[in-house]
């Protein structure tokens, strides 16, 4: 019987993991303008996508 594949955490899926948690508090800072709320929402939408989080 095969053992599981090891799934490796990787210096880039951190990176990627701390760039998210920065982007989704910057969002929630308040008096943001909706123009940089709307852009900030767009780069965390595009790195879950890479994430395959969603």
């Amino acid at each position: 019987m095969r053992p599981p594949p090891s799934s490796q955490y990787t210096c880039k899926a951190y990176r990627e993991e701390m760039l998210l948690l920065m982007l989704e508090r910057r969002l929630c800072q308040p008096g943001l303008p909706e123009t940089e709320k709307a852009a900030i929402q767009q780069e965390i939408d595009a790195l879950k996508i890479k994430m395959k989080m969603d």
